[in-house]
């Protein structure tokens, strides 16, 4: 069942996630400091930068459709021919090779 869920953003949707996190946490911050200064309640301006925090984790965290629309295109494989990988000389070969 949870296997099926998404659990990915690309890099496009990583940036915007971001970028979406610093502009509620800002916009928060302000109101909060505001409505804090203005009711000289301190309380009130942790209560709503706390209410940010909560939108921003709500709006950023989970993988939503609109961060995964620019998926990495990957590289088809190589051909499927094995490889061939010659091993390095030993040292007795280089021995060998010396002497002649």
């Amino acid at each position: 069942m949870f296997e099926s869920l998404p659990v990915h953003m690309d890099y496009s949707g990583q940036k915007l996630a971001e970028q979406i996190f610093q502009k509620i946490i800002v916009i928060f911050g302000v109101i909060g400091f505001v409505i804090g200064f203005a009711s000289e309640k301190l309380s009130y301006s942790i209560y709503i930068l706390g209410a940010g925090c909560v939108l921003a984790a709500i709006v950023t965290l989970p993988p939503w459709g609109f961060y995964r629309k620019d998926p990495i295109k990957w590289q088809k494989p190589a051909d499927d021919e094995p490889t061939t990988y010659s091993p390095l000389p030993s040292k007795t070969a280089k021995a060998a090779k010396k002497k002649n």
